[in-house]
């Protein structure tokens, strides 16, 4: 009913930068809060940061300087963009949306994820 397709993963050296797109479609009635949250190898699930649907973001604090989340709201889509980026920050990123995909139901979906490997 909804889905989340992402781009722009891939390599990057120490200190460069990405930028991660996430787009909603579907069923989509309403956007609510979306997300996005990395996962490295052999580690839990951790939040990077998130945006209300009204612009209001949240960082978590080993990314706050250095990550920038925005969404638009026309497109549905959410945007992560990752400036000097360290080898720590290689991970599998994933966004998440809350999408009402009916005037009262509100449900959760996840994108496919997003390699992100920051190496020389």
């Amino acid at each position: 009913q909804v889905q989340l397709v992402e781009s722009g993963g891939g390599l990057v050296q120490p200190g460069g930068s990405l930028r991660l797109s996430c787009a909603a479609s579907g069923n989509i009635f309403r956007m609510y809060d979306m997300g996005w949250y990395r996962q490295a190898p052999g580690k839990q699930r951790e939040l990077v940061g998130s945006v209300t649907s009204g612009g209001t973001t949240t960082y978590a604090d080993l990314v706050k300087g250095r990550f920038t989340i925005s969404r638009d709201n026309a497109k549905n889509t959410v945007y992560l963009q990752m400036n000097s980026l360290k080898p720590e920050d290689t991970a599998v990123y994933y966004c998440n949306a809350e999408v009402g995909v009916s005037r009262l139901n509100v449900l959760t979906f996840w994108g496919q994820g997003s390699q992100v490997t920051v190496s020389s």
